[in-house]
């Protein structure tokens, strides 16, 4: 996936923003694939990965309510995730993942393989559905290679 990597480095290198991450079911594999690009400390401020629902709650500001009443994999907690990231980290753009990737974990109407993408910057903050096929770590490469298309799209979008 090196240059999907090196192309969102490109671009917020370009429009100087800073990238922050909330990582729960990707457990940390985005924040490696950004680090593993030279110079990403041009635009790479840090993550938390927020993997129990405690530290979502109590470090990134995710709202109990919303774990309780839409479950911790909900667009819902994907945007909070991702606008209490871009606060704790003091960046201009997050991303957030959470997701059940496998083999347990599934609930009813949630089946393994459900995972929802959360970005937030300045202008809003949004989230995305994505359902994955393979194995845990499949799942895994394809929520990260996801979330980062999407940064790359947005990061287009901007003017």
């Amino acid at each position: 996936m090196t240059a999907l990597e090196q192309e969102v480095g490109d671009l917020l290198r370009q429009k100087s923003l800073s990238l922050g991450l909330v990582e729960s079911a990707t457990g940390g594999l985005i924040s490696h694939l950004i680090t593993s690009m030279p110079g990403s400390s041009d635009y790479y401020k840090g993550s938390v990965t927020a993997y129990s629902n405690q530290v979502k709650i109590g470090l990134v500001g995710v709202k109990e309510e919303s774990i309780e009443r839409y479950g911790a994999v909900s667009p819902q907690v994907a945007r909070e995730m991702a606008r209490g990231g871009r606060g704790v980290l003091g960046v201009d753009i997050c991303l957030a993942d959470t997701g059940i990737a496998g083999p347990g974990g599934a609930t009813p109407g949630k089946p393994v393989g459900l995972f929802y993408i959360g970005l937030s910057y300045r202008s809003g903050t949004y989230s995305r559905k994505h359902s994955f096929q393979g194995d845990r770590e499949q799942k895994k490469h394809s929520a990260a290679e996801a979330a980062l298309s999407w940064l790359k799209e947005y990061l287009l979008s901007l003017d």
